[in-house]
């Protein structure tokens, strides 16, 4: 095949995208279900079938820099091609290097719906580690089978549904995740502060608190939160005040273009809304 090898595998993707597309506008059209509050539904679920769709034009390199056991986890064959056609907007192998994910780490994982980083996690972890996978309850309707599906081939893996206001974290963690979901924690009446407490009590000394979000407009605070989106000045601020310590701040997902005025879900910026990634980390002493 040559050099004609990747214009064959992008347009194996292409269509294969274009296929879950048409299936969960079928989905759509059964269910009624509307975003609200609940991250998900049938507009949710058909527009990120849309966003791979698109994305699937594009072609995602991992940087020659990553570490090999993070390249093998994104380069994957068990990563859906769904799921691959998102790397070009959301860049995993740049994000998980940057959380300093190692082998035999034990992670937490908040909003893990949909297994896009716990497939990565799940590996690069390995045996030796584990993943804790943590979901709210609303998700179980649409999620929960395949999460628990997952879990059953994954055995370092275990998933709970559970309200995170009576969530008990393990201890001795090496990292938590929120990736494109601590505004969510505001829609579905989360004690934020109480729930940074216990994950600053969960993390080892020197443990990392990893988030990534959707940005609304700078000084608006939570006045967005129903587009979705946060000022990322609400989670430094939140999160600092909890005893963490801010070591990294990146504009590696930003996007100018976002006006940051339009829901998260709208087709012409779902996938590629401007985003902040923060790396928080626990004080040794």
């Amino acid at each position: 095949m040559g050099k004609s090898f990747p214009r064959i595998l992008t347009g194996m993707l292409l269509l294969r995208a274009l296929a879950a597309a048409l299936a969960c506008l079928a989905l759509g059209t059964a269910s009624a279900s509307p975003v609200g509050t609940k991250r998900g539904g049938a507009a949710a679920v058909t527009a990120a079938a849309a966003d791979a769709a698109g994305a699937a034009a594009a072609t995602y390199e991992v940087p020659p820099d990553t570490p090999s056991y993070i390249r093998s986890a994104v380069e994957s064959p068990g990563r859906s091609a769904e799921q691959r056609a998102r790397d070009v907007n959301r860049k995993p192998a740049q994000i998980l290097t940057m959380s300093g994910i190692r082998p035999g780490d034990r992670v937490v994982e908040f909003a893990s719906f949909g297994q896009y980083y716990t497939t990565m996690l799940s590996q690069i972890v390995g045996p030796k580690g584990h993943v804790y996978m943590y979901d709210l309850p609303y998700t179980g309707k649409r999620a929960g089978a395949a999460s628990r599906a997952f879990v059953a081939t994954h055995p370092n893996c275990e998933y709970h549904l559970i309200d995170y206001n009576k969530l008990v974290l393990p201890r001795h963690v090496d990292i938590v995740f929120i990736v494109l979901y601590y505004h969510d924690l505001f829609l579905n009446h989360i004690d934020t502060a109480s729930l940074n407490a216990r994950i600053f009590k969960a993390l080892k000394p020197g443990g990392v608190f990893f988030i990534v979000d959707h940005n609304a407009a700078p000084g608006s605070g939570t006045r967005d939160i129903k587009l979705h989106r946060i000022d990322p000045e609400v989670i430094r601020r939140q999160v600092t005040a909890a005893g963490f310590r801010l070591v990294e701040e990146s504009h590696l997902l930003a996007n100018p273009a976002d006006d940051h005025t339009q829901l998260i879900f709208s087709p012409s910026i779902r996938g590629r809304t401007d985003r902040t990634i923060f790396e928080f980390r626990k004080p040794q002493r």
